[in-house]
């Protein structure tokens, strides 16, 4: 399972447009190069704490992982913190 935090106006646009080009809060995919996601529930509240502490109003995404598959994408769980290899993982949805 992937879990994805998503601001609701954000979420709201994508479903009129048909595309969601956010990565993370501010950042779009196409800058930082995946989509970041979460594995766990814990880690959606620390994601939560961490950067949206002053957003209640986002949308919880859970992600078809066979479904990015058959659209080309990977999945890859990689250090939440690059600087510190030995972080707890997170998945991150690349191309």
């Amino acid at each position: 399972m992937i879990l994805h935090i998503a601001l609701a106006e954000d979420w709201a646009q994508a479903q009129r447009r048909g595309t969601y080009p956010w990565s993370t809060r501010g950042v779009l995919a196409s800058q930082q190069g995946f989509v970041h996601g979460c594995a766990t529930i814990e880690q959606v509240g620390a994601v939560m704490d961490a950067i949206y502490p002053d957003r209640p109003d986002v949308v919880l995404l859970e992600v078809d992982e066979a479904a990015l598959a058959s659209h080309g994408l990977e999945v890859r769980e990689e250090p939440g913190d690059p600087a510190d290899p030995g972080s707890e993982l997170f998945p991150h949805i690349y191309g």
